[in-house]
């Protein structure tokens, strides 16, 4: 069980410099850009560190893939892709072409010099979207098309994991908010890496 501090890391960083400078969700160059100078500062310590990319800063495969391509050079050990579409009315990515983004993400991810780990997220829960086999549907479908950790923040209660880690042929991570089961209990039925989001954050700047 290793907990997701370096993409924790990576977010403290994106939050500091983007959403309380600028007010709003980091673009794709700066958080390209944050994610590279957080690689080289903890290069000499041999830290591997992995981003949280959202939806991968665009709508449509070709950029999904360039961001994908600027992540590997950035020295990136691993990033997530999420399906979801950043906009309130239509939040989340039809399935098939959730996947076509999550396939464009694994072929450069996968496809250099050095294997580059991909997370598939699923975001439903966090749109209010409680629907867990529909979320497992997907990620299903995510790992098929190359994703080699699964990731659907929301879905962290003890009665709704260990259905989640069954069904799922990749490892699961789980995201830990405030009053989430502990390390110990969600190992135990399975879940493979935990993150803390932005949690160092939100607290850094007194924001719960």
């Amino acid at each position: 069980m290793i907990p997701d501090v370096f993409g924790a890391g990576v977010d403290l960083v994106a939050l500091m410099w983007n959403r309380w400078n600028i007010g709003a969700r980091s673009p794709r160059e700066s958080a390209i850009a944050h994610s590279t100078a957080l690689v080289e500062a903890v290069a000499a310590d041999g830290v591997a560190v992995s981003a949280d990319l959202e939806h991968g800063f665009a709508h449509d495969t070709d950029g999904v893939a360039e961001t994908a391509r600027l992540a590997v050079v950035a020295g990136l050990a691993g990033f997530s892709i999420e399906d979801s579409t950043g906009r309130k009315e239509n939040p989340i990515f039809e399935i098939g072409r959730a996947v076509e983004r999550v396939a464009a993400a694994s072929e450069v991810a996968h496809g250099g010099a050095a294997y580059v780990v991909l997370t598939g997220r699923c975001e439903m829960y966090l749109h209010g979207q409680r629907d867990l086999a529909e979320v497992i549907r997907r990620l299903q479908a995510y790992s098929a098309a190359g994703a080699d950790v699964l990731f659907a923040p929301g879905v962290v209660a003890l009665d709704e994991v260990p259905r989640l880690v069954d069904e799922v042929d990749r490892p699961v991570n789980v995201l830990a908010f405030p009053n989430a089961p502990s390390v110990e209990q969600l190992a135990s039925v399975g879940v493979a890496r935990i993150s803390i989001g932005g949690a160092f954050a939100r607290d850094a700047f007194g924001s719960r």
